[in-house]
């Protein structure tokens, strides 16, 4: 299948995703948790209760304190992971900048399509939980978690079979969704967020408030960022609405490129306030490049 190629998963094997944050998982794993358990980690001492276990007395504390102390560490578990996928019109856009798989330029949402798959196969490689949510203006489907390998061939189906339009109702969604899925998970938006930005941010808090992990995938096609066309041209809207509008680019350059500059740094800097992670990606760029990059950062940091 061309969303999981032989070059996608060697990449992927390579590459690993570990939680910053403390998740709730059913099996033990790689990730942190809150709950206190017998692994590695130490986390805290507590008295000793009668019916403890005596190999977790700490003797160097009662030699220093003639007190009975308990070590406990942190417990490890297994990471939910929830990918959202925007299926709506504007994600249909293929620039002609874009990369190509099999001679074929990518559009932001075969972009997105295979971004998901590749994170799927690394999550479900680790054991990890995999959920996904492709929407427009509404949930278009919700696979619940899971961590089976069945669960690959149920995204893998769905994401080929998904096909972009519709508007976007990204903040009612993203609302929707956090009450949705269970709390303390690892929420993972592909996206180009064209929304009102101010309503979309409320919503990316419902995550962080349910005590989530959030990662942002901004994926825009680099005409839409840099907007390098020229003569009299006429554009379409990809979100349903029937009619073409005829625009000199020239006219608009300068003030479309500070428009777009504006919303992309504010994105930024609200995701760095709720501490949400924003990557921006460019659909010019290599996607394997693009994750590997990014969990490259992510271990730097």
């Amino acid at each position: 299948m061309w969303l999981l190629p032989p070059e996608a998963i060697r990449t992927v094997t390579r590459l690993e995703f570990l939680s910053r944050e403390q998740m709730v998982g059913t099996l033990t794993g790689r990730h942190r948790s809150p709950n206190k358990g017998y692994s590695s980690e130490f986390a805290q001492h507590r008295p000793y209760v009668r019916g403890d276990d005596l190999r977790q007395l700490d003797w160097r504390a009662y030699a220093r304190n003639d007190r009975y102390y308990v070590k406990e560490f942190m417990e490890e578990t297994n990471l939910r992971a929830t990918i959202l996928l925007d299926a709506s019109g504007s994600m249909d856009y293929t620039g002609d900048q874009a990369c190509e798989v099999d001679g074929k330029r990518l559009s932001k949402f075969q972009f997105a399509q295979r971004m998901s798959a590749m994170l799927a196969y690394l999550f479900l490689g680790q054991q990890d939980g995999v959920s996904l949510v492709s929407f427009d203006s509404k949930v278009r489907k919700y696979l619940p978690a899971r961590s089976q390998g069945k669960q690959l061939r149920r995204i893998l189906s769905h994401i080929h079979e998904l096909t972009p339009g519709g508007e976007t109702e990204i903040s009612e969604i993203f609302h929707e969704v956090a009450e949705r899925i269970p709390p303390r998970g690892l929420v993972i938006v592909i996206s180009d967020l064209f929304d009102d930005p101010d309503e979309m941010v409320k919503a990316l808090h419902h995550f962080r408030y349910r005590n989530h992990e959030l990662v942002i995938f901004h994926v825009m096609a680099e005409e839409e960022i840099s907007f390098p066309l020229s003569g009299f041209l006429r554009f379409e809207d990809l979100e349903g609405i029937s009619s073409e509008l005829p625009i000199d680019p020239n006219s608009l350059r300068v003030q479309y490129i500070e428009q777009v500059k504006k919303f992309v740094t504010q994105l930024e800097k609200d995701c760095g306030k709720m501490k949400a992670e924003y990557v921006p990606v460019n659909t010019k760029e290599d996607i394997h490049q693009v994750l590997v990059d990014y969990m490259e950062r992510r271990n730097r940091r």
